[in-house]
């Protein structure tokens, strides 16, 4: 009996089980290794050879969130800590003065981050039915123009966008970064969106036409609730890019608008690099887009295969 072209053999599927759980561990462990270290102490974090069993410690977390200072032993002992993260910097004989700026540079990359995604698919939806619906003049060479603004490096246009920003008065503003990464989002958000537009058939805002409701009202609830997956496969994809930014960050920002990837890497400890606090850091860096995706997830799973079979 011959096998099944359609129904892999079983050794087939231990070696696709085996391929699966293999990429998925070399995938993860990256992370793994970022969420152990942040709860290493600073002599952990640098152990030769790499130490995988270790006894925990939240002097990363503590190192993150607040600021510290070296004080004398007669300070010391005449203000003895009183809260069990007082207790952890007191074994380098420093005290906590205040919070970190950790947290106004996370809460940036929240501002800009979910601020720019919105413009980003609102007016990427726009265009994308624009171009999907209507006979645009020239369409096909407005969309590749659209589309070749994500063909060069970021690099390469840094220098420019500086001098223009400082000229507008848009450096290190949270409108800026905002419009920048809005730019730079839109042409993904215009290409992935109009596919799922296209897909969506024609007649149902003619049969909404024709029960008297005008374009914007075919538009709004006919077209969005069908593009809805597509929207959130859309928004993911931009987040995730406004989010992990790093060289317009760097360049653009210094203070008031500094987003979390330019200041994680300046976090210092006592002697050097705090491994810690810049695992720990990455690690609560993570969690506002892990949570995002886990909210959609559904949508990109069927966002990602919308259209790949056709009846």
């Amino acid at each position: 009996m011959s096998n099944s072209i359609t129904e892999p053999t079983p050794r087939q599927k231990w070696v696709a089980g085996i391929l699966v759980v293999g990429y998925a561990l070399v995938t993860i462990l990256p992370l793994i290794w970022i969420l152990t270290t942040g709860f290493k102490t600073p002599a952990d974090a640098i152990a030769y050879p790499p130490k995988v069993i270790f006894e925990p410690s939240l002097e990363g977390y503590v190192n993150l969130f607040t600021t510290r200072t070296r004080q004398t032993q007669e300070f010391l002992a005449a203000h003895p800590p009183q809260t069990w993260y007082e207790e952890i910097v007191r074994k380098y004989d420093m005290v906590i003065v205040g919070p970190s700026r950790y947290g106004e540079r996370f809460l940036n990359s929240v501002i800009i981050g979910f601020g720019s995604t919105f413009l980003s698919v609102f007016l990427g939806t726009l265009a994308a039915y624009a171009f999907s619906r209507f006979k645009v003049p020239l369409k096909d060479d407005l969309l590749f123009f659209i589309l070749s603004t994500r063909m060069m490096p970021p690099i390469a246009v840094a220098i420019p966008i500086f001098l223009m920003f400082r000229s507008l008065g848009l450096s290190d503003t949270h409108l800026g970064m905002i419009l920048l990464y809005t730019a730079v989002n839109i042409s993904l958000a215009v290409w992935l969106l109009k596919g799922f537009i296209d897909e969506i058939p024609r007649e149902y805002e003619e049969a909404a036409l024709i029960d008297g409701y005008t374009r914007f009202q075919a538009f709004y609830k006919v077209v969005l609730p069908q593009a809805a997956t597509g929207i959130a496969s859309t928004a993911i994809f931009c987040l995730i890019f406004a989010w992990n930014e790093y060289a317009f960050a760097a360049l653009l920002t210094s203070g008031t608008a500094q987003t979390a990837p330019p200041f994680i890497p300046t976090i210092i400890g006592v002697g050097g690099q705090d491994w810690p606090a810049v695992a720990a850091g990455a690690t609560v860096f993570l969690v506002p887009v892990m949570v995002f995706t886990i909210i959609l997830r559904k949508h990109l799973l069927r966002g990602i295969t919308f259209g790949a079979v056709r009846k």
